[in-house]
């Protein structure tokens, strides 16, 4: 049997609480001193003293995965999928591990998109400053001159960016299950423009700055013996700080902050920003949209922000599991009327596909899409 490390830092805690309920009255106090320390102490965070580093490639060379020529993910040497239990036991490390590759396939997606789809990265805000947060969406040469028809991609929520639809699909399955390419590319064949949204990259993370806490002995005004005195328990406690913090934070995971994208801190706000700043500027009389998920959220809350605009230049709605909902998010009735005649939602379903499906919302028809459930 196996014993962790963590479990071997407690033991003389445990055998030290045993001794002491056996003594007197007069050892309760230190009773009581030694369970406020087992209730400061916590064990999920102590187990990562015996996880291995933190420390992952930055390729897929590293890793040694690569994409065969059917777009799945396989071992370079066995030829095998991904395996996440790569080590057994370390959960934890293993989902580390697991979004450490997934970082890396968002870059080699990012780099298909201008590669093999030769879209145009383009930053936002339009007019950031050098120092600003920025994100970034993706355009075709013709997006904004095109006159007849625009394509315009919304992904869903959580870790996927732009041009996937869901990064498990891409591990697990293949590049044209999990990815926006195969829209992208009918879409410009048929002589579509295209304009593929960012909305989860609503930020950056920054390393938060050291707080510098000004000594006491600092006060002037106090005498000498009580500066001393309260120099002396602020060492104690630092002390006390940086023991447990060695336990706590055995990888050192650095402590980040966020700083928002101006006018891009929520998927709501991206497709706001992206319909104001190029959609609604693209010379398309047509504008069409797929939406997946939370991405159908965020077009019914452009609707209620630009109604008549949106009105007046989209002509149809593809939804793909949409999680809006009409009555939470305050549509209108001239909205709900509109989704009626220009929406559909294909909806996770048993049923066979294009069956229409129950709905519970008076707003756009939904029908199966069968196994689309997958991209949840």
């Amino acid at each position: 049997m196996s014993i962790s490390l963590s479990s071997l830092i407690l033991l003389p805690v445990w055998i030290s609480m045993a001794q002491i309920q056996q003594g007197g009255p007069d050892e309760k106090e230190k009773t009581t001193a030694l369970k406020d320390l087992l209730s400061r102490i916590d064990l999920d965070e102590l187990m990562k003293k015996d996880e291995p580093p933190l420390d992952f490639p930055d390729t897929l060379e590293g890793f040694e995965y690569a994409f065969n020529e059917k777009g799945q993910l396989r071992h370079i040497k066995t030829g095998e999928p991904f395996v996440f239990n790569y080590r057994e036991d370390l959960h934890r490390w293993n989902q580390k591990r697991y979004e450490a590759l997934g970082e890396i396939i968002t870059k080699y997606v990012y780099e298909l998109l201008e590669k093999d789809c030769n879209l145009k990265k383009i930053s936002i805000p339009v007019d950031a400053t050098e120092s600003e947060p920025k994100s970034f969406i993706f355009m075709s040469e013709d997006a904004l001159t095109n006159p007849q028809k625009l394509m315009v991609l919304i992904h869903g929520s959580g870790v996927v960016r732009a041009g996937q639809w869901a990064r498990r699909l891409i591990i697990n399955e293949d590049l044209d299950s999990g990815t926006q390419i195969p829209f992208i590319k009918r879409a410009m064949d048929e002589g579509y423009g295209v304009i593929v949204l960012n909305p989860n990259e609503n930020y950056i993370e920054v390393e938060k700055p050291k707080i510098h806490v000004p000594s006491s002995s600092d006060s002037s005004d106090e005498p000498a013996e009580k500066r001393e005195r309260k120099d002396k328990v602020s060492k104690e406690t630092k002390k006390r700080r940086d023991f447990y913090e060695k336990y706590r934070n055995p990888q050192r995971e650095k402590e980040m902050m966020q700083l928002y994208i101006r006018e891009n801190g929520s998927p709501e706000e991206h497709a706001v920003y992206v319909w104001d700043h190029f959609i609604a500027q693209s010379a398309a009389e047509n504008v069409f949209f797929v939406a997946h998920s939370y991405g159908g959220l965020a077009f019914v809350e452009l609707m209620i922000q630009r109604e008549a605009d949106v009105k007046s230049k989209v002509t149809a709605v593809a939804l793909t599991d949409s999680v809006h909902n009409v009555w939470h998010q305050e549509a209108g009735k001239t909205i709900r009327e509109w989704m009626r005649e220009n929406c559909c939602n294909w909806v996770s379903s048993s049923e066979p596909l294009d069956t229409s499906v129950e709905s519970m919302l008076p707003d756009c028809p939904r029908v199966s899409a069968e196994g689309i459930s997958k991209c949840n």
